[in-house]
């Protein structure tokens, strides 16, 4: 199956800042701030079978997140900025995530995309593999 993401941005492709876990430890968490209808993106590389949990929070509970399998990426199309690949179950776009538990389907490097469901958006997304 094969999503499309149409992102209202800039046709450029966006910079993917890596999730790493401090050594020892099993997951990490990011923070960041959004202006209305733009986007971050995250990168984590996991194996197939590990547990992922993933949780997004924000202060005016308006920030949600979309999570793609290994082999997800941007592309430009009529002007905007897509996410062409596969979305986990209840994590792809429209869905508005705000929590995501599961094992993981194939080793590689999964991406999350982060975005406001109205208004600017500030947000924490804690992730943990095991």
């Amino acid at each position: 199956m094969l999503l499309l993401s149409a992102l209202a941005m800039p046709a450029a492709a966006q910079d993917v800042q890596a999730i790493r876990f401090a050594p020892g430890t099993s997951g990490a968490e990011v923070t960041g701030a959004l202006p209305r209808g733009e986007h971050a993106f995250y990168s984590l590389s996991a194996k197939a079978g590990q547990t992922l949990v993933a949780r997004i929070v924000a202060p005016e509970n308006n920030a949600v997140f979309q999570l793609y399998v290994p082999g997800a990426r941007q592309v430009r199309k009529d002007g905007f900025l897509e996410i062409e690949g596969k979305a986990l179950p209840k994590a792809g776009e429209g869905e508005d995530a705000k929590a995501w538990e599961g094992k993981l389907p194939s080793t590689g490097t999964y991406l999350f995309v982060v975005g406001g469901t109205r208004g600017n958006a500030s947000y924490r997304l804690t992730v943990t593999v095991r």
